[in-house]
């Protein structure tokens, strides 16, 4: 942009270089959004949705499957700490990476900052991951769709919030249907153990807490994905090491996954692969469509997860899933439609009744004609 100051007319022209004129590196295009090297603002709307949609539900769908796979392995659920080392190692790595790839590569968020989100990182996928020792897959899944009911509780009894109908109601409806799927689960599922459901509730409390934290974090301080990636994860991967040196659960974990490298190390890659991809496609689509319509594509992708759980991966199965997962699903939706009800007007009783009205009157009056 040039100034130009005239003396004698005293007017300030200002020069705008146009599109096709290459900008400073330390400046990034608004409109411009890349995702793994394709730049989705050269496409319409509506191929952006379909290859956002297409990400998220290809990635997500082989993460799950290669979890539960990487579970079903005999002598492998103990070893559930020792899975999320490795995928922190891994997550590390993609996250230096991908810092190499921007201009701006120094740490902006403070190291102490940065032992508060690992900590509560190792504890979200670290809790997560070994909760399957002692869940079926799709119960742990349907616990991970009712983070609202944690946050609730903190904004109730820690800031003193108050919440609207549609909140409690969404609440109440995500408590029964993890009510209703645990009790199932608890009388048809053969490994089922109450330790499980601690494991996944601290680290649904855990998952609560890190989204505050690392927005509040990149917001002050302005700092990128990739840097929020490389040191949280890195960081972390020293509190699991630590913690796994000194209960002395390294050594065998080392030693069992040194007689199956394919099945314990080449899955753990593929998995932390898929993850690290899947997270920025729905990055992208919060972005271009705005959270309403990505909660509602990792809603549909959660249920395609549990309906194919099922099918790859034998176990028990009873009606009782379906309703217990519809109640959460009827939960996620109001809570959806009460932070978007500027957006998503439904209808009240008053204008069904009227409407019902004028359809009758309109009816009596073709027929009259």
């Amino acid at each position: 942009m040039d100034l130009k100051f005239n003396n004698s007319r005293k007017y300030i022209s200002i020069t705008v270089p146009p599109k096709t004129q290459t900008m400073s590196p330390h400046i990034k295009s608004v409109d411009d959004i890349v995702v793994l090297g394709i730049n989705l603002s050269r496409f319409n709307k509506l191929t952006q949705f379909f290859i956002c949609v297409a990400g998220v539900f290809v990635f997500y769908l082989i993460y799950g499957y290669l979890q539960e796979l990487i579970f079903s392995m005999e002598g492998f659920k103990s070893y559930g700490w020792y899975l999320t080392l490795v995928q922190f190692a891994f997550y590390s790595i993609f996250g230096l990476i991908e810092l190499q790839l921007i201009q701006d590569k120094r740490r902006r968020i403070p190291g102490k900052t940065y032992m508060i989100i690992a900590f509560l990182t190792v504890g979200t996928m670290g809790l997560s991951n070994t909760s399957l020792g002692y869940l079926n897959y799709p119960t742990q899944v349907i616990f991970k769709c009712c983070k609202l009911i944690p946050v609730m509780l903190g904004g109730v009894f820690i800031q003193g919030k108050r919440y609207n109908i549609a909140d409690v109601s969404a609440a109440v409806c995500m408590s029964l249907g993890l009510i209703w799927f645990t009790l199932a689960d608890s009388t048809i599922a053969p490994n089922f153990n109450l330790t499980g459901v601690i494991l996944i509730s601290l680290a649904l409390c855990a998952d609560a807490v890190i989204g505050n934290v690392q927005e509040k974090a990149m917001k002050l301080h302005n700092a990128s994905n990739s840097e929020m990636v490389l040191y949280s994860y890195s960081v972390g991967f020293v509190y699991i090491l630590l913690g796994l040196t000194c209960t002395s659960g390294l050594g065998p974990a080392v030693t069992f996954c040194s007689k199956n490298p394919i099945q314990t190390y080449g899955y753990a890659f593929l998995f932390s692969l898929t993850g690290y991809f899947g997270i920025s496609f729905v990055l992208a689509l919060i972005k271009i469509f705005g959270a309403l319509l990505a909660v509602t594509v990792t809603t549909g992708r959660k249920a395609m997860t549990i309906v194919l759980s099922f099918m790859f991966f034998a176990k028990p199965f009873t009606f009782q899933y379906v309703w217990s997962g519809l109640l959460v699903v009827l939960g996620i939706f109001l809570n959806v439609y009460s932070k978007n009800m500027d957006k998503i007007r439904l209808p009240s009783l008053y204008d069904l009744i009227n409407k019902t009205v004028e359809m009758r009157k309109s009816r009596t009056l073709a027929q009259t004609v």
